[in-house]
């Protein structure tokens, strides 16, 4: 009984893994091929934050300033004063892809190890349980 309760719990934790990396990689693709792109500032973090802003004008004349989408201890960190590219969604333009530092490899991590835990989960069940 405890096998099957851990392959189900090994299963579970699997897919939601495999739906995040999912949803990230169908995101970031969605808004790299139809999102609209602009240049934008780079901005000191504010105070307690570790995250520089990002300053853009939409294409409707909005002026956006939101925390990067890339992590701080990345290889080239954002420095204040910079311009990069960036490519946001009309619809919402809080969402933002930074042309060049997409996530696609760490999304499509997260697809295979939550596969594999499915998997695992799975052969556990039939064969132990």
């Amino acid at each position: 009984m405890v096998v099957v309760l851990f392959a189900a719990l090994t299963s579970f934790g699997g897919l939601v893994a495999l739906l995040a990396g999912a949803y990230g990689l169908r995101q970031t693709r969605r808004i790299s091929a139809a999102g609209e792109a602009v240049t934008a500032l780079v901005k000191p973090p504010p105070q307690g934050a570790d995250r520089p802003l990002l300053q853009f004008e939409t294409l409707d004349g909005r002026v956006m300033e939101l925390p990067s989408p890339v992590p701080p201890n990345r290889r080239r960190p954002l420095s204040a004063g910079t311009e990069v590219r960036l490519a946001y969604d009309p619809a919402d333009p809080r969402d933002t892809v930074l042309i060049g530092s997409e996530r696609v490899r760490l999304d499509q991590t997260f697809i295979g190890a939550g596969a594999a835990l499915v998997v695992l989960g799975a052969v556990l069940a039939l064969t132990l349980g």
